[in-house]
């Protein structure tokens, strides 16, 4: 039986939601940045044909009696043809919607209304606002449409038709009208018109001024010490603060600590010249721990005779040479592998005749 056409739309839907990318419907663009995008693409397509021509045979005459290529239709056919990718469903949509309009504007508005996007996305559709305006009726931001948020900060819905008009303001500054500054911060310029919050000192938390004097509070990690904010060495105190393989290295508000060289046993700083000791096969050499040479000490390393001995880093290893095999006491030749046949072959043959039956002339 085969399903109603209710019940597999139903399911062809389900398909299609499975087969969307998760969040795809809140990647879809606002109104307005379809619209600044699908003007910024057609401003591309201007500046890629700025330079062509009919591409006849007979340029001059063309253009002679067909317009000139700059401001004919054959151009702007060829930006509206590269405006929109296959896969761009809102782009081909916007494009398919007002072509006339783009037409328009192309042939007849363009030395009246310069700036396509103000002409067609602020006037015209009205999804968009002039910079510095915002929401529905494309209000002045907070601050003035000309600097809004004093030029320190971001207004909310600025250019659309959508936002509050609330200031998002920089780092460093604060406030309705981003005038005022954040900790770390002090103004070093304000005005009727500006205002400017420069970063403290690294050591200070709260300053009025940009050195280590002009600091109304110290950062963590400094303190202050006549009358300027200092680091303070956590290193330098009579229990360092990293572990016993770790050297503690000073930095400003702060420290690090660091490892070790792998042939120390504790130490006081970078390399194997700052070991407080040294592990087992290194021996201080020249002021560092250095990897001891086993096999060149006096005393013989390797106790079996004929044994090679091999220097590895902290250690050694004994081997029998080539053509040598171990034993408990002494590397010893080893047995050619004919011999190794023969002497197998003879034991088979033993064993053979311990079970083959006895000759009849032997009963």
């Amino acid at each position: 039986m085969r399903p109603s056409a209710p019940a597999t739309l139903g399911l062809l839907l389900l398909l299609l939601g499975l087969l969307l990318v998760p969040g795809e419907a809140t990647q879809k663009p606002t109104p307005c940045q379809g619209c600044r995008d699908l003007v910024d693409k057609f401003n591309q397509g201007m500046v890629d044909t700025a330079k062509k021509n009919f591409g006849g045979g007979n340029t001059a005459w063309e253009e002679k009696s067909l317009s000139k290529y700059e401001f004919s239709e054959v151009r702007l056919l060829e930006i509206v043809e590269g405006l929109c990718g296959s896969s761009d469903f809102e782009c081909n949509r916007l494009v398919e919607e007002h072509e006339e309009l783009l037409e328009a504007w192309w042939l007849r508005l363009k030395k009246e209304h310069p700036d396509l996007f103000e002409w067609f996305c602020v006037k015209t559709l009205q999804v968009c606002c002039s910079p510095g305006t915002y929401g529905p009726d494309c209000r002045a931001c907070q601050g003035g449409a000309a600097r809004p948020c004093s030029g320190n900060g971001r207004c909310s819905g600025d250019g659309s038709r959508e936002g509050d008009g609330t200031c998002q303001c920089h780092p460093g500054y604060r406030g309705a009208l981003c005038t005022d500054c954040t900790d770390g911060y002090f103004s070093s310029l304000r005005n009727a018109t500006h205002s400017v919050c420069t970063a403290c000192n690294e050591s200070c938390k709260t300053c009025s001024g940009p050195t280590n004097r002009d600091c109304a509070q110290c950062e963590v990690g400094w303190a202050e010490e006549d009358g300027a904010c200092v680091d303070v060495d956590e290193c330098a105190v009579e229990t360092p603060p990293c572990g016993p393989q770790q050297y503690c290295e000073n930095v400003g508000g702060s420290f690090n600590c660091e490892e070790c060289d792998p042939t120390c046993v504790g130490c006081t700083g970078k390399g194997p010249g700052r070991c407080k000791e040294c592990i087992p096969g290194h021996t201080r050499e020249s002021g560092q721990c250095a990897d001891v040479d086993e096999c060149a000490l006096p005393e013989k390393a390797c106790a079996r005779a004929g044994e090679s001995c091999y220097n590895t880093p902290g250690s050694y290893v004994c081997v029998c040479p080539e053509g040598f095999e171990e034993t408990e006491d002494a590397c010893v030749p080893a047995q050619p592998a004919g011999g190794e046949v023969a002497e197998e072959a003879a034991e088979e043959a033993a064993e053979e005749d311990a079970v083959r039956p006895p000759a009849r002339e032997d009963l």
